[in-house]
């Protein structure tokens, strides 16, 4: 029922009032004494949380509200109210029609594989502490969670000469980044800036095909860059001053060798581009690689070389600011760093970037596909990663099988600094998924 991001589904369908009171139900029952809920702007999430609210309180626990907030704004608020968890409503980057619940701990990390195997063993069981009449919990808002966070993005940066900056904010919550980085001096233009859960200005999900507004605003004026968030600002993407968009693979590489120094190691899942890699042996760091999902890259960040955690997909992770994507905070970040070293397009340029084959392939048995497709690899090659599917490192290139969470598919990921490497590996990779199915 958990994904690395929480529940996910369709209102209405696999997403119900009756399972958020279930959720809440088993937070409680789990022992979190303390809950701190929230949600992102979508209509739906008013139900729901007033449903895992009722959970929550049926079975004692203490419920703080801080209504429709950024989810690492209610994230940061675990650990700055005193609360054992935080259960957030959103479906993120999800379309309107979706909506969801994704678990916190005050670390600011999202629930843990075993944490989650807890609540799904109470959802499965139906075993929940419920109380009697004298015992239910309390429930109180709390109205200062954005001004917390803001203060904290504040904090975090330095901008001596502030530039322009047109943030996209999708229609989402995160209008934050927007207000803090005008206090800090930067002129801002806000595009999509009403939270509004049917994200009627564009999708909720900002990659280059939905951003074409905020391409051509910033294209056309004199911003420095452009910024743009998903539905719970969880994640980050950017738009130099030319109007193009920034690859996510450049960008997870100019945070990561802004972070690290010698000896330093970033946490980066197993479909991240040599570009990191190559971006950080210029500092003196290195990749260490997770599962794919932010809760496994904050894991991995907790460790004491690691200075940074990043996911392609936009989600941007400082172990030392907090271990929740924060996006605001990477808005702040990146605008800092564009100011600090110049143009975001010269930046951009000097990361080196390879050409990546990605596919995907039908199959009726993901599991037992990639239970052959690992076994024929182990015996063809030597270098071989089975942390998330399964990865061979070729040396100046690699591939990557994996099945998807989502789809009856598995994809192939396949990247080297030659062209026609890449073009080689990837027909590797798609003859040894073939033969797995026969």
């Amino acid at each position: 029922m958990f994904g690395t991001s929480g529940i996910r589904g369709t209102v209405g369908e696999e997403v119900t009032a009756s399972l958020a009171l279930s959720v809440g139900r088993a937070v409680a029952s789990e022992g979190y004494e303390r809950v701190v809920v929230g949600r992102d702007p979508r209509a739906s999430g008013a139900v729901l949380l007033d449903a895992v609210t009722a959970g929550l309180r049926e079975c004692g626990a203490e419920v703080i509200e801080v209504g429709v907030e950024a989810t690492p704004t209610i994230a940061r608020a675990v650990g700055a109210y005193d609360a054992d968890a935080g259960v957030v409503v959103t479906a993120s980057h999800n379309p309107a029609t979706d909506n969801g619940i994704k678990l916190w701990t005050p670390s600011g990390k999202a629930f843990g594989p075993e944490a989650r195997e807890a609540i799904e063993e109470r959802l499965a069981s139906e075993e929940y502490d419920l109380r009697p009449w004298d015992g239910l919990g309390a429930k109180r808002f709390r109205e200062d969670a954005t001004e917390r966070h803001a203060a904290t993005l504040r904090e975090a940066v330095s901008i001596e000469e502030p530039p322009e900056v047109v943030v996209d904010v999708g229609n989402g919550a995160g209008g934050i980044t927007a207000r803090v980085l005008a206090d800090l001096g930067c002129r801002v233009e806000t595009l999509n800036g009403q939270p509004d859960g049917a994200f009627p200005g564009r999708p909720s999900e900002p990659n280059r095909e939905t951003l074409g507004t905020l391409m051509t605003v910033v294209g056309e004026t004199d911003a420095a860059i452009g910024v743009a968030h998903d539905g719970d600002a969880d994640r980050l993407v950017a738009v130099d001053e030319t109007g193009a968009f920034v690859p996510k693979d450049v960008l997870l590489a100019l945070f990561a060798r802004e972070a690290a120094g010698e000896g330093d190691r970033v946490a980066a899942p197993v479909d991240t581009s040599l570009a990191v890699d190559d971006a950080l042996a210029e500092v003196g760091a290195s990749v260490t690689r997770t599962a794919v999902g932010d809760v496994y890259v904050a894991e991995r960040a907790t460790a004491e070389d690691v200075t940074f955690g990043g996911e392609p997909s936009g989600a941007w992770i400082w172990p030392d600011e907090t271990l929740c994507p924060d996006a605001p905070l990477a808005a702040c970040k990146l605008v800092e760093l564009v100011a600090d070293r110049g143009p975001l397009s010269a930046l951009v340029e000097s990361v080196s970037t390879y050409p990546i084959e990605r596919s995907s392939i039908e199959v009726a048995d993901k599991a037992g596909v990639m239970e052959r497709v690992a076994e024929r690899v182990r015996d063809r090659y030597d270098d071989v990663e089975t942390l998330d599917g399964v990865r061979v490192d070729a040396g100046e290139g690699w591939f990557l099988v994996r099945a998807s969470g989502t789809e009856p598919v598995v994809r192939v990921t396949a990247e080297a600094r030659d062209e026609a490497r890449a073009g080689e590996l990837a027909e590797e990779a798609t003859s040894i998924v073939a033969a797995a199915t026969e």
